[in-house]
């Protein structure tokens, strides 16, 4: 989760490495740090714990020389977030930064400590620091010491590598790790991914698993796990240096929230064809997928994608007809799941393309023998390399850590998948496709109507705020935007939230409330509003504070008994998901500005979740 970035350039390195940081704060905010070598070869860092303003300010301070050198910006796992533990890490003039785990880190520091080397910090990449620099001073050279080193490491990694007094060298390495090589004009970079690589350069070259490479100004080698050359062409990418400014906006997140007419309108025209009123799905890498000879589905993803799958859950078996299961992609493969040998398709959810746990599910499946498709953000990722289908996402670069734009565009491409898998297997006939397809085309011009309401749901978070406990309830398809609904409460303002199908109110959670505690119920007035309703009057009875969110209709039907409504635009059944989605985020966000949470970084998150 952490964010890596190397640069061997021609001008000065250190503002053009906390530039490229403060594109990849994102990945983890705990501490940031930045080590370059001066004219003479001299190694030199600064560091800092917290946030990059911190590491900004000692800069100011104590500014860093030299046109050579790497940055980190560190989420957290082994060791404390704080100024020894941050990266990047140095032994005998080798500087090292780090995004993984090292998971044989113990064994290996006692082996080393043995041999007189003495650790600074409790973390595991201080290992790799010193392992290198324990083959530099055997007498191998930076070459030899990383590939041995290499061949020693068990877990994840993405690396970036520095050597004191060897101003035109760095080495990179991958495995688990999104690592990327940026070509500039007589400068060559290293990058967790393109957004941090886009004010330098948008000519970029991946390492796939378990590569290296080794950089000059001037070129770059890749090698394989046993040292073979790999040939690799550059690809340009589009797109990765889009503004990542805030705008008029107060947060990131906010900016997102407004952002999703316009991404979902992007999204639904790579699946749509207005003319014809039909959905065609895209095949840039020449495949297809024949829903008629799709037996079943396993839907695998983490976190709010995984709420995108169960939505979807419900939209294949109704409009498909197709059996559906979706796992969160931390327990897939260690349940042992019983796969089909044939007619099985694996389909993955993922903004970044890069989380480790949904990546790892992949690899399982294809071992398996399953066609796999994956619905991405970030068509360059490694999952999108890996798949047999890109189902893309063009929701643009997400910056805030709680997902909005990113969430509402995989549900539009799911919803486009499903009504395409529909008329293949023939459980929608032409009246339905033109339908369901005439429904997801209005659904930007809805979203603009909801975020009118913004004022209204920023009042209501007043109150919302004050709470220690909030329960989200949904029937049907909008269950998983309760469960939504609560995970962004959760992850934003820190107040305790949980998500429920509203059937399940009286097997427990009805324990929980009392006049203390604000109960939001998604249910626009669809096939299962009465029995919503009937559950909301259970939770009036018990002196709940109801706060509906429906439409007209079913705001009238309701009365008097909610204390607060939210009256949404009319929409298809099919479509409200998606709509449903964005007054929950709404919700969410004014109430973590309430408090005055960090709502951009969130305490103990990160945006992109590349380690297990």
């Amino acid at each position: 989760m952490c964010g890596i970035i190397g640069i061997l350039g021609n001008e000065e390195a250190a503002p053009r490495l906390l530039e490229a940081l403060t594109r990849l704060e994102y990945r983890g905010y705990d501490s940031a740090g930045i080590a370059t070598l001066d004219d003479s070869g001299k190694l030199d860092r600064r560091r800092a714990p917290g946030k990059l303003n911190n590491l900004r300010e000692i800069l100011f301070k104590e500014p860093l020389t030299g046109s050579q050198g790497i940055g980190h910006t560190r989420w957290a796992t082994h060791g404390s977030p704080t100024l020894g533990n941050a990266h990047p890490h140095v032994s005998g003039g080798v500087a090292v930064v780090h995004n993984g785990i090292i998971e044989n880190f113990r064994e290996l520091r006692k082996s080393l400590e043995a041999r007189g080397h003495v650790f600074e910090t409790e973390t595991d990449s201080e290992t790799i620091a010193h392992l290198v620099s324990s083959y530099l001073a055997a007498g191998d050279s930076e070459v030899e010491a990383v590939g041995k080193a290499l061949g020693e490491l068990e877990g994840a990694f993405a690396l970036a590598i520095l050597f004191e007094g060897r101003q035109n060298l760095m080495i990179g390495a991958r495995r688990g790790s999104p690592l990327a090589i940026g070509l500039g004009d007589g400068e060559m970079y290293l990058g967790s991914d393109a957004l941090a690589l886009a004010p330098f350069t948008n000519r970029v070259v991946y390492l796939e698993e378990n590569e290296w490479c080794v950089l000059s100004r001037e070129k770059y080698e890749i090698r394989s796990e046993s040292g073979e050359r790999v040939e690799r062409e550059p690809v340009l990418v589009q797109g990765a240096g889009a503004a990542i400014e805030k705008g008029n906006y107060r947060h990131f997140m906010q900016k997102e929230i407004f952002e999703q007419p316009d991404s979902l309108s992007r999204t639904i025209n790579a699946y749509v064809d207005p003319l014809k009123r039909s959905i065609t799905l895209p095949g840039g890498k020449g495949e297809q997928i024949d829903w008629t000879a799709i037996s079943s589905l396993h839907m695998v993803a983490c976190g709010t994608a995984h709420y995108a799958t169960r939505v979807a859950e419900y939209w294949f078996e109704q409009f498909a007809g197709l059996p559906v299961k979706t796992d969160i992609a931390s327990e897939f493969r260690y349940r042992e799941p019983a796969l089909p040998k044939e007619g099985g398709l694996a389909l993955f959810v993922s903004q970044s393309g890069e989380t480790a746990d949904t990546l790892a599910a992949l690899r399982y499946c294809k071992e398996k023998g399953l066609k796999t498709a994956a619905v991405v953000n970030v068509p360059t990722s490694t999952i999108a390399r890996e798949v047999d289908l890109v189902l893309p996402t063009l929701a643009g670069p997400e910056i805030g850590v709680a997902s909005t734009k990113a969430f509402t565009a995989q549900l539009a491409a799911l919803a486009a998948v499903v009504i395409a898998a529909g008329v293949q297997r023939g459980t929608l006939g032409r009246d339905d496709e033109i339908r369901l397809t005439k429904a997801l085309n209005e659904i930007p011009g809805l979203t603009v109507e909801c975020l009118k309401l913004d004022e209204t749901i920023s009042s209501m978070a007043r109150d919302v705020a004050k709470a220690r406990d909030v329960i989200y309830l949904g029937r049907g398809v909008h269950y998983p935007i309760a469960l939504e609904g609560a995970l962004k409460l959760k992850e934003i303002s820190y107040i305790h939230a949980e998500g429920y199908a509203s059937g399940e109110l009286k097997h427990g959670p009805i324990a929980l409330i009392d006049e203390t505690t604000p109960v939001v119920f998604v249910a626009p007035s669809d096939r299962l509003f009465e029995k919503s309703l009937s559950n909301l009057q259970e939770v009036a009875a018990r002196h709940g504070s109801v706060i509906l969110i429906s439409d007209a209709k079913g705001v009238e039907e309701a009365g008097d008994t909610p204390a607060s409504t939210l009256i949404m635009p009319g929409c298809d059944p099919f479509v409200a998901p998606i709509l449903y989605s964005v007054p929950v985020q709404l919700l969410a966000y004014h109430v973590a500005v309430e408090k005055g949470t960090d709502v951009d970084q969130p305490r103990n998150l990160a945006k992109s979740v590349t380690v297990e």
